[in-house]
Formats: structure tokens, sequence, C-alpha cells
């Protein structure tokens, strides 16, 4: 073997030696990253502080941070290229005092909501909150009657991050229309995250002390509703007892609505007009015979289904004896001029009232 030779393998050598303490120190590190609590590797950037402080004293506080937002590695290239970018983020000139998430990445967060509420996501893709931009922005009736504005994404694409003419062309009455992005049209407009804080505050559920059996539904903790109002303009989750109780009249009179923290969510969205008139815009807060009662009591949280609501109360309390889910209503008609939400005894009983 000659000189030259043995110095271009000794080369090799050396740079396949180093190589593989590359690799070494990498594998290494990236198993400490993976593995350590989030004090020792997520914290060392002060932009998570906020989002930790909550997520300590959240249900999913013994649950991984890469659990839902996965390792550099996790999802190849891809999440290779989110981690650096995060890196880049926190060097750039501007400072950043809380990282958000974007519409992409709120919806990759989605997919590990599943793995562990494999039955609330299934009722949810059953439901009305599924729908998609296509099925929202390129109805025909709808954008017929109303020409779309940059308010729809308050309630119909929360995280989309632009305005309405940069989501669907033409912005008029007329059509046809087209989403600009033909990507977006199987994405949904209200994913979990919309109603549903990721670091939010709650109680880990508990065994109770079975040796005293009658004490168990005192020793229980108060129940607090876990959900929140994603607000478009100011990019925050608000928990519901922070939103508003709608005062709500109809004909000049005041129609009592449920305290129901989670009833003050469904009102951002299904919301009456600028005069708070009962049963105007989208408004469907329940008066007449189910005056008081909270959209909850009927609606399933995540399919909106009422199929079984009408059991839990008729006809054991119903004061006509009769059965409620027959009666010419919209709960079993939908072409019924009785809406269910609005339904009064004098609509059905003209005669007996007088």
């Amino acid at each position: 073997m000659t000189g030259m030779n043995k110095v271009f393998l000794k080369i090799i050598i050396i740079t396949l030696i180093i190589l593989i303490i590359l690799v070494i120190i990498f594998s290494s590190f990236y198993t400490f990253w993976s593995v350590s609590s989030p004090d020792k590797t997520c914290l060392s950037c002060h932009e998570i502080n906020n989002s930790y402080q909550i997520w300590l004293s959240s249900s999913h506080r013994n649950i991984s941070c890469t659990e839902c937002h996965g390792t550099a590695l996790s999802s190849g290239f891809h999440s290779l290229k989110e981690k650096l970018n995060m890196i880049r983020t926190h060097f750039q000139e501007e400072t950043i005092e809380e990282i958000r998430l974007s519409e992409e990445q709120i919806l990759e967060s989605m997919e590990s909501c599943v793995r562990c509420h494999q039955s609330e996501y299934s009722s949810w893709l059953a439901g009305g909150h599924s729908a998609t931009y296509e099925a929202i922005f390129l109805n025909e009736r709808q954008n017929t009657k109303y020409r779309p504005y940059s308010d729809c994404l308050r309630c119909h694409g929360m995280y989309f991050e632009g305005n309405i003419n940069d989501l669907i062309d033409p912005v008029d009455n007329k059509g046809p229309w087209y989403l600009n992005d033909t990507s977006k049209s199987k994405e949904p407009v209200i994913p979990c995250m919309a109603c549903h804080a990721m670091h939010f505050r709650g109680n880990a559920a508990t065994r109770q002390d079975y040796a005293f059996p009658e004490r168990m539904e005192y020793n229980r903790p108060s129940w607090i509703s876990s959900v929140s109002f994603y607000y478009r303009q100011e990019k925050l989750n608000f928990h519901s007892s922070l939103l508003p109780i709608p005062e709500i009249n109809a004909e000049g009179n005041p129609v009592k609505v449920s305290d129901d923290q989670r009833q003050r969510i469904c009102i951002q969205c299904h919301a009456p007009d600028v005069y708070h008139q009962s049963g105007t815009n989208d408004d469907r807060t329940p008066r007449g015979v189910h005056e008081g009662l909270s959209c909850l009591a009927c609606h399933a949280p995540h399919s909106q289904d009422t199929k079984n609501s009408c059991k839990i109360c008729h006809p054991v309390l119903s004061n006509c004896g009769l059965d409620v889910e027959t009666m010419n209503t919209t709960f079993s008609n939908p072409e019924s001029s009785y809406n269910i939400h609005f339904i009064t005894c004098e609509d059905c009983h003209q005669k007996k009232m007088k």
C-alpha cells in the first residue's frame, strides 16, 4: 500500500470515528430531551413558561409534552423543520413572550387529541361542528342569501390566518365561489381547540375512600367546566366563567337564560341581533316551556345530538301527559312552524288558554 493510500485510509477512518461520535452525542441529547421533564428541556425557553405553569395544574400534567407536540424527528423532516423554525423564532430580533400555534399546527395537534379522546372525536365528527371550509364557504344557498364577510371567520375558521378575501373568491352574492387554497376544502372550521384550550387548569381523577361510600358524593371536588372560547381577534382562549351571561328579551320581556357556563360559549356564535331579540340571527336560547334550560340539557356536547333529550324529562314531567316527541314541533319535523326552542303552551292550547 502506497503512502498516499495510507493517508487516504486514515482520513476515512478518522471521518467515520467523528461521524460515530456525533451520532452518539446527537442520539444521547435527543433521548435526554425526549424523556426528561419539561423543566429541564422545554422550559429553558422563557416563551414556554406561561403554558408550562398552566400545564402543571391541568388534567394533562402527567402527560409528557412530546405526547402532544412530538419530537424533532417524530414526523420526519416536517417536525425537524418545525423545531428548527422555533429556534429561529427564539433568536429573532422581535421578542415573543407567548408562542401561538398556526392553524396547520392546531390541526396536527388534533391528531394527538384523537389518540386519547376517540369517543369525543367520533361524536364531534358526526355533529355539525365538524363542518369543513368547503361546506361552509361554498354553500350556494347561504352565500346567495348573505354575502360572505370577514366576521364569518369569528365562528367558522377561528384559526384561519387571513381575511375573507384571502379565503374565497369572489366575495359577493353571485358566485360561483372558489377557495383560493383548495387544500383547505376538507379542513374543519371548528377544531377541538375552538372550545378546548390545550393547557387548561383541571383536576385529575382520584379514587374515593370506599370504606365510607355514603360520603363519596360529599368528597367529590366541585365540578369546573373545562371549556373555553377561542377569540380570533385576541388569539386567546377565554374560560367560560369569564364570558358574560347574555341579556335576551322577547317582545320587551326579559328571557331567563341558564347560568350554565358552557352555554356562554354557545351564545358566542349562536347569538341574537344587536338588540338582543330572542330568536334573531342564529340565537336558539330556549324560551317558552323550555325557558331557563341550558343548551346542554338537550344537546349532547360534542355531537349536538338531541334524539334522547325528550325522554329525559317527558312524559313523566309533562303537564300534558302526551308523547311530546310526536307533537308538531321542529323536534320531529324540520318544516314545522313550532320551533322546539321557542314553543309555548299557547302554541298548542290556544282554546284552553283563553
